[in-house]
C-alpha cells in the first residue's frame, strides 16, 4: 500500500483535530473517545494515535489551536480599533471574552483545559496566545517591567472569570453587555 503524501497527512491530521474539538467541546476530556473520534473522522485509532501519540496530545493540539483563534481574534479586534493604544487595548480585551466564550472555545479552555492540562501548562498556553497580545498592549499604553507584567497577570485573570460567569448564566447578549461595561470600567481605572 503506498503512503500517503504530506498533504494526505495534514489532511488527515486536520480533519481528526477538527473531530476531537467537537468531542472534547461535547463530552469532556474524560468521556470522549478516541475510538469515537477516529470513527467519526473516517480514520483508524492508530492514525488517530501516530498523528497525536495520545488523547492527553491530542487534547493539548485542541487547546492549543483553539488558544490560537482566540489569539487571532484579539490581534483582528485591536488592529481594526485604529492607532490609539487604549483603543486597541480595549477592543482586543472585548473580542478576547467574546471569542473564548463563543462556541467549542467555551467548555474546552475554560472548563476542561485546566482540568486536563494541568493549571501550569493552561497557563503558559494562554500566556503565549491571548496573554502575549496583552501584556504588549500595556506596554504600548505606557507601562513598563514589572508594572505592566503584574497587571496583565490580573487582567487575564479577570478576564477568564468574566469569561466563565458569561458562559455560566447562558452567554446571551444582555449578559456579554454587561461584562464589557465591567472590562471596560477596569481597563479605565488602569490605563
Amino acid at each position: 500500500m503506498p503512503r500517503s503524501s504530506a498533504a494526505d497527512a495534514a489532511a488527515t491530521a486536520r480533519r481528526i483535530l477538527a473531530v476531537a474539538t467537537r468531542a472534547f467541546a461535547t463530552h469532556g476530556f474524560a468521556d470522549a473517545s478516541v475510538d469515537d473520534i477516529a470513527r467519526s473522522a473516517d480514520v483508524t485509532r492508530g492514525a488517530v494515535y501516530h498523528h497525536f501519540a495520545s488523547k492527553r496530545g491530542l487534547f493539548d493540539a485542541v487547546a492549543a489551536r483553539l488558544q490560537e483563534d482566540v489569539a487571532a481574534a484579539v490581534v483582528t479586534a485591536a488592529e481594526a480599533a485604529g492607532e490609539d493604544p487604549r483603543a486597541q487595548l480595549v477592543a482586543g480585551s472585548r473580542a478576547f471574552v467574546d471569542a473564548i466564550t463563543e462556541g467549542e472555545a467555551a467548555r474546552v479552555l475554560l472548563v476542561e483545559a485546566p482540568a486536563a492540562m494541568g493549571w501550569s501548562q493552561w497557563r503558559a498556553q494562554d500566556d503565549a496566545a491571548s496573554g502575549a497580545h496583552l501584556l504588549d498592549a500595556l506596554r504600548a499604553c505606557g507601562l513598563r517591567g514589572q508594572e505592566a507584567e503584574a497587571l496583565a497577570r490580573q487582567l487575564s485573570g479577570a478576564m477568564n472569570e468574566a469569561a466563565l460567569w458569561i458562559v455560566e448564566n447562558g452567554g446571551g447578549a444582555a449578559i456579554r453587555r454587561q461584562a464589557h461595561v465591567a472590562l471596560e470600567r477596569l481597563l479605565a481605572a488602569v490605563v
